[in-house]
């Protein structure tokens, strides 16, 4: 398996995770909302928190999944360069 082949199987688990978190904070902002509406505060505080926690942990994996775009489309740039003289 090549370096760029590497590359891309990693960054699409890296999406996927991506996307679970992105569903479970969903979750969350839809369990917050229902929360709110039942005006049950210390529940909410709970949710809150964890809502805070998932935005966090987005934002990280994210900037993971830029960080490693970046390596694909150099490993990518890399691996044309060779043939671009043929």
């Amino acid at each position: 398996m090549s370096e760029f082949e590497k590359l891309v199987s990693e960054q699409m688990k890296i999406m996927d995770k991506l996307l679970d978190l992105q569903a479970e904070l969903d979750r969350c902002k839809q369990v917050e909302s229902e929360l709110r509406h039942l005006e049950r505060d210390a529940r909410l505080h709970t949710i809150q928190e964890e809502i805070a926690i998932k935005r966090k942990d987005l934002a990280d994996i994210q900037s993971v999944f830029q960080k490693q775009t970046e390596q694909v489309i150099r490993s990518y740039r890399r691996s044309e360069k060779p043939s671009s003289y043929v």
